[in-house]
């Protein structure tokens, strides 16, 4: 397996209340597309079901390029949708943090 390092976390320094309000200003609903190409060292993800993978791909490109992992291409394209084209569930989210924002 490949050698992990420890996660980065970082914390707001804002009040919660006006997190709050400053994230649900901004909130939007997007559609995002990521091409990544990129070579991984790593053992036997070909025994792996779908999920697995994923989730050990996630997490190589979460630590960024080392010994292990190298980048060849990345694109990303990122597009503003109407909120009727979210999912039900998306839009009852939305409804909760423009709630949130109003307290």
């Amino acid at each position: 397996m490949r050698l992990r390092r420890l996660n980065r976390m970082t914390y707001c320094s804002l009040p919660m209340n006006q997190a709050i309000q400053e994230t649900a200003s901004q909130v939007g609903v997007y559609e995002c597309e990521v091409k990544l190409k990129f070579r991984l060292i790593e053992e036997d993800l070909a025994y792996c079901d779908r999920d697995q993978l994923l989730q050990i791909l996630f997490d190589a490109l979460s630590y960024g390029s080392d010994e292990y992992l190298e980048s060849l291409q990345t694109e990303v394209a990122i597009q503003e949708v109407a909120e009727m084209e979210a999912s039900p569930d998306m839009r009852r989210q939305l409804i909760r943090l423009r709630n949130a924002s109003r307290r």
